[in-house]
């Protein structure tokens, strides 16, 4: 099968991150300033030709300028009006594709994937899926992420008792801010800043994380992803959004475990949860992007759907796993340099 799920959103991915990274070349800077700087993907706001930011900027921005100066003048409609409307227009483009902003939109989600994609024709030895108890370990970074770099940081900076460097902690580490400017030839956000021991550590520490994350991006399965404060935010909201992952357990659930084994979040539950149920039920977790590939990887009929405002748009089927498996085995034998080879044959 050369036409199937992964290839469609994949080419979506990489229209995104076309018109993401590129996009006020077309919709001008005007619109792309103007009309959203709530986007539920990491497009960043450093990027000068990007169409739109997401929100955890002016979310940051808005704490940290507007807290303080709200507590000092005791009127907190000037902090909460902007600060609600912020999430207001998260929540309104959120509702259209629930957590598939992650895995079909955000332009780091697809850059990991490409840089696994190009570990996996060199070769690498890849960590196909994490441990229980590492997932477990890894599973609450995110939220500590949120609370701390995102609102916690930010407030605490309106309010006094840290320096200016600390207002938008998130945005000074994040991988996406590097990447974007990368891609429009800019270099300007891939340096140390001495200006000040605070700023120096944050730019060290966002060029460190920008080197793990391609490192290990090749050898396994969307790292940052897994850590990263906009899944958490959209973890929040997602029993509002209109797509959605649906289970309608199996009693061969138990054996089976495929869809837990291609969930590139390692979200085991997809196994454990309502097997042997037989309604159809909500099972969007967390953790989930909404990639599909647990439906895909699905070998019974309908037990997985993804269904947008209750209607299925794609189903498990046994059919369809045979020929997506048969394909994705094909896939994998295919290598431009096998170095795992490589250092067999020295040894």
């Amino acid at each position: 099968m050369t036409f199937n799920l992964t290839i469609v959103r994949r080419f979506v991915q990489l229209c995104m991150f076309v018109f993401l990274v590129y996009g006020s070349v077309v919709v001008g800077f005007y619109a792309a300033d103007k009309i959203s700087g709530a986007l539920p993907s990491l497009s960043c706001a450093y990027d000068g030709m990007n169409a739109d930011y997401c929100a955890l900027i002016p979310l940051q921005h808005q704490i940290h300028h507007r807290l303080g100066a709200a507590a000092d003048a005791g009127n907190w409609f000037m902090f909460f009006m902007p600060f609600l409307t912020t999430v207001a227009t998260f929540l309104l483009m959120f509702v259209f594709l629930n957590k598939a902003f992650c895995g079909w939109v955000c332009p780091l989600g697809f850059f990991q994937e490409v840089m696994q994609l190009i570990g996996q024709k060199l070769g690498l030895r890849r960590v196909d899926s994490l441990s229980h108890g590492a997932v477990d370990k890894i599973r609450p970074v995110k939220w500590l992420m949120l609370a701390i770099l995102v609102f916690g940081l930010p407030a605490l900076t309106s309010l006094g008792f840290l320096s200016d460097e600390w207002g938008d902690p998130f945005c000074q580490i994040c991988p996406s801010r590097i990447l974007t400017t990368l891609f429009t030839g800019s270099n300007e956000q891939l340096f140390v800043d001495t200006s000040s021991s605070s700023y120096m550590a944050l730019s060290v520490t966002g060029d460190f994380l920008f080197g793990l994350i391609v490192a290990m991006s090749m050898t396994l399965r969307q790292p940052f992803c897994r850590i990263c404060p906009m899944l958490a935010l959209h973890a929040v909201f997602r029993k509002l959004g209109f797509t959605r992952l649906v289970k309608q357990g199996s009693a061969r659930c138990d054996k089976c475990g495929l869809c837990a084994e291609a969930c590139p979040m390692d979200i085991r539950e997809l196994q454990t949860e309502l097997n042997g149920v037989a309604k159809a039920t909500d099972i969007t977790l967390p953790d989930c992007t909404l990639c599909g590939r647990c439906v895909e990887f699905c070998p019974d009929t309908d037990v997985l759907q993804l269904r947008y405002l209750s209607v299925p748009v794609f189903s498990s089927s046994p059919a369809y796993f045979k020929q997506r498996k048969k394909a994705q085995t094909g896939w994998d034998k295919v290598k431009l340099v096998d170095f795992n080879r490589q250092e067999k044959d020295k040894v």
